[in-house]
C-alpha cells in the first residue's frame, strides 16, 4: 500500500535582498532571494526575538514577476515546498542547502511601503500579484467598477446562453478582479 505525502511551506517574511534573476541555458528564468521570518518568545522572564532566513528559489514567470515586483525589505507571502540540493564546490567539497520552491507569491507591502493596504491606497496602488497556475495575475481595484458595469450590461439572454468556461478563460477573468 502506497502512502501519501506531504512537503508544503507557507512563509511571510521580509526580503533581506533584491531578487537575483538568471537564466538556465535552456532561457528558464530562475529568481533567488531570502526572506527572513522572526519569531519572539519568553525565556527567563525576558522577551527574546530571534529571526530565521530562508532561501527562496522561484522558476519560469513567477521568477520574472518576483525579479520586477520584489525589493529589499518587502513583506511577502509565498508558498511551495521545501527541497534539499548537494552538489561538489569548485573546492572539491561537497555542498548542502535546503531551499523553499515557491509555486505562488502575494506582495503585502503596497506601494507607500506600509505593508498595510488602505481604500486611499489601492486606487493608486498595485495590489498583490499572485501566480495562478504558472500565469502571473495583478489587479488594480479601480478596473473593478468597469468590469461589474460590463457585467450588468449584458442581456438575461445572453448570460442564459453562455457555455461553461475553460480553466484558461477563467483565469483570464481573474485580471478583473480586485485581488
Amino acid at each position: 500500500m502506497a502512502s501519501r505525502s506531504w512537503n508544503r511551506v507557507e512563509l511571510i517574511g521580509n526580503l533581506t535582498r533584491d531578487p537575483e534573476l538568471r537564466y538556465t541555458p535552456t532561457g528558464t528564468a530562475v529568481a533567488t532571494f531570502s526572506i527572513a521570518t522572526n519569531r519572539t518568545y519568553i525565556s527567563d522572564g525576558e522577551k527574546k526575538e530571534e529571526a530565521d532566513f530562508h532561501r527562496i528559489v522561484a522558476w519560469n514567470k513567477l521568477a520574472e514577476l518576483c525579479s520586477q515586483l520584489l525589493k529589499k525589505g518587502n513583506r511577502v507571502f509565498v508558498s511551495g515546498r521545501l527541497q534539499n540540493r548537494t552538489w561538489e564546490g569548485q573546492d572539491g567539497n561537497q555542498r548542502n542547502t535546503t531551499e523553499i520552491v515557491i509555486e505562488d507569491m502575494i506582495l503585502l507591502t503596497s506601494k507607500n511601503g506600509t505593508g498595510d493596504y488602505t481604500a486611499a491606497d489601492t486606487s493608486e496602488a498595485e495590489l498583490p500579484s499572485r501566480q495562478v497556475e504558472s500565469t502571473p495575475q495583478a489587479a488594480v481595484a479601480e478596473d473593478l467598477p468597469e468590469a461589474v458595469e460590463e457585467k450588468a450590461e449584458q442581456p438575461e439572454e445572453a448570460k442564459k446562453e453562455e457555455k461553461p468556461k475553460t480553466q484558461k478563460e477563467d483565469i483570464e477573468d481573474i485580471e478583473d478582479l480586485p485581488f
